[in-house]
């Protein structure tokens, strides 16, 4: 992604209402509260510091109501502070029905949303917002995981249209909206290739991510799908190699394209902090010297603080200001200058008690020791990396095997016919 240009108005939701008709009761509809010390995970994403501050904040918490309509209160937020101040777009990392729920979101500075088969897992499975489509579709004659696709679709057109002023704004720099294709296409990089092709078409909007995992098999497909003029969303990225390996798949893919015009091709690239610290830490407990217990929670931020050295490197250069010269976009990155995705609870307390600092590139020599004390410890991180992008994988698939099975027993309670 480019860098993002500033908006004039940190809240560009004036005529966000009337994009989406709001919902019939008896729907759920939001409202929003304000709520202080919130106590919740406090997430610290790379390149941001998070330290408690409640004396003067308040978090903008949405909640559901079964009546009464969307409501906002319309004010300044750390999120704010950390598009304006440090170029880094907030993400939402979470999708449902009603869309309009992303009103107040949008207003407290939330600038994109991701999603992938467990987030809709669990809005489909939860919720009867879904039954009427639902019901219309299996009863045309679809089959379960057409059906599936025919709610997801729905859900990210809507998306896209109540972020389409963000992406006008920023001349498509922001503002996007990402869909995964099937997780069960992991291992099939042709699969893959058409999965996004199908998917870029029938959701049909500027601001669609197609998001791809950055399996081995896959890093080919990404390179293939941004050759076709498609903008991808790249996720499970756990490791500098892997990490390379995405980068150069979108630089040979603009370079594969033939066009004259790359500014509409972007990507961004999802590199995962939590779950590498979550995995280290339990093999520096088994390790168990003084040595290894002290690394415990900084395997994360190291890696991150490399992986963000790594993207200023490939990023500049001769190859790149070739592709600069047609209009290429950097491939947007968590730290800075773009994408920080946040889950409800991450969101909430980054809003309560977030400040926003640059650290990502505060140390970079201090990251490059503690990596290689990993390294001498004898913890291979390559292997890491193939461990947590395996389960991932595997809990996507799980999710989306799940929704199907769920899928299935509504379909036999309403009383349709399940093909």
């Amino acid at each position: 992604m480019a860098t993002i240009s500033r908006l004039s108005s940190p809240s560009p939701t004036s005529s966000l209402r009337s994009s989406i008709g709001h919902p019939r009761s008896p729907r759920p509809l939001c409202f929003v509260q304000s709520r202080t010390a919130l106590r919740s995970l406090a997430a610290t994403a790379a390149g941001l510091s998070v330290k408690c501050d409640r004396s003067s904040r308040s978090s903008l918490v949405v909640t559901c109501s079964q009546n009464g309509a969307n409501g906002s209160v319309v004010k300044r937020t750390t999120l704010h502070d950390l598009y304006e101040r440090e170029g880094q777009s907030p993400w939402y990392d979470n999708l449902c029905r009603p869309v309009t729920d992303l009103i107040p979101l949008i207003e407290s500075g939330v600038r994109g949303v991701t999603s992938n088969p467990a987030i809709f897992q669990k809005a489909i499975s939860s919720s009867n917002a879904y039954n009427d489509q639902f019901r219309e579709v299996v009863q045309s004659g679809k089959d379960i995981e057409s059906a599936y696709w025919e709610l997801v679709v729905k859900d990210i057109q809507d998306a896209c249209k109540l972020f389409e002023t963000i992406y006008d704004q920023t001349d498509g720099g922001d503002g996007y909206v990402s869909v995964e294709v099937s997780p069960r296409l992991a291992d099939d990089t042709e699969g893959t290739v058409e999965a996004a092709k199908w998917l870029h078409k029938v959701v049909n909007r500027r601001n669609v991510y197609i998001k791809i995992p950055a399996t081995a098999p896959c890093v080919p497909s990404i390179k293939q799908v941004i050759s076709n003029g498609i903008s991808v969303n790249v996720t499970l990225i756990f490791s500098l190699a892997r990490y390379e390996a995405v980068i150069d798949a979108y630089l040979d893919g603009l370079e594969a394209s033939g066009l004259d015009d790359l500014s509409r091709i972007t990507s961004v690239a999802s590199f995962f902090v939590s779950r590498v610290d979550t995995l280290i830490d339990k093999m520096l407990e088994k390790i168990g010297t003084p040595e290894a217990l002290d690394l415990r929670g900084k395997a994360a931020v190291a890696q991150a603080a490399l992986a963000y050295k790594l993207y200023q490197k490939k990023f500049s250069g001769p190859r790149w200001e070739a592709l600069v010269k047609k209009g290429a976009k950097k491939q947007g990155f968590f730290g800075r200058p773009l994408v920080s995705t946040m889950p409800d609870q991450a969101l909430q307390a980054f809003v309560d008690h977030g400040v926003v600092s640059r650290t990502i590139d505060s140390n970079i020599s201090e990251a490059e020791d503690i990596y290689s004390a990993f390294e001498k410890l004898g913890i291979d991180w390559n292997h890491v990396g193939t461990q947590l992008e395996v389960e991932g994988v595997d809990s996507f698939k799980k999710s989306f095997d799940s929704l199907l099975d769920t899928l299935q027993e509504k379909a036999n309670s309403l009383n349709l016919v399940g093909l």
